[in-house]
């Protein structure tokens, strides 16, 4: 699956420092780290470890205070505020851990609100077909589970049909049942798409299911491990 002519993420030397108050916090000291055209990685590590900044920094919702990171080439250190946001619409889908649909939107709807800004969408109806959500197009927010409202969130997401898909801690509100049919989404997604897939996770058993697993610790990649096969989200325990 890994090709190293086609490099989607390239991160060199990459440091984040924070100013709070008169204390510098520094979130990433000096990441190096590619993701390739439809890879899946896990990112892991305590909290702190400088994950969620990193993910950020990909996917233009944050800068780096210093060193590379581009996306198929593009130098994004050196974007302008214009070009991030065209990079994220077009570009990037998001997961969170926290699903940010709309209450008064149905899923349909919900989805609708991407589609309508993108360049080569799927249909909702076909993102949340991929989800495993056919018979729930039409229903609020409040009339899904938890977990069929994170397979919305991802058909949102993947809608706009984009080459990165970042999740961070996509199934930390969610009991391990609803987890791994949510996982099941991700990985369907990452398979069929050929979208390049990023996930952070508390959860070292998710880790299964990555090509390969990068571990943070101290703002710093302390280790990249590779699975030589992918394990099936229903094999994973926690």
């Amino acid at each position: 699956m890994i090709n190293e002519n086609n490099i989607v993420f390239q991160v060199r030397n990459l440091t984040k420092v924070y100013q709070m108050g008169d204390v510098e916090v520094h979130a990433l000291r000096g990441a190096d780290l590619e993701l390739y055209t439809g890879e899946l990685i896990v990112l892991l590590g305590p909290s702190g470890s400088g994950k969620s900044t990193l993910l950020n920094i990909l996917g233009g919702l944050d800068t780096a205070t210093s060193g590379f990171v581009s996306y198929r080439g593009k130098d994004l250190t050196r974007a302008s505020e214009q070009e991030l946001t065209e990079y994220r619409r077009f570009h990037v889908g998001f997961v969170f851990q926290f699903y940010n649909l709309i209450p008064s939107l149905t899923a349909r709807e919900n989805v609708a609100v991407v589609t309508e800004i993108a360049r080569n969408p799927m249909s909702p109806e076909a993102a949340l077909a991929m989800v495993g959500l056919s018979d729930r197009l039409d229903h609020f927010p409040a009339q899904l589970s938890g977990g069929e409202q994170q397979r919305v969130a991802i058909a949102r997401a993947i809608s706009k049909n984009p080459e990165v898909l970042l999740c961070d801690e996509p199934t930390g509100a969610l009991d391990s049942q609803t987890g791994i049919v949510v996982l099941e989404a991700l990985e369907r997604v990452n398979r069929e798409l050929g979208t390049a897939t990023a996930i952070i996770t508390h959860n070292v058993d998710i880790a299964g299911m990555a090509d390969r697993i990068i571990h943070l610790s101290n703002g710093r990649i302390s280790e990249v491990a590779v699975n030589n096969s992918r394990k099936s989200p229903r094999d994973i325990q926690w």
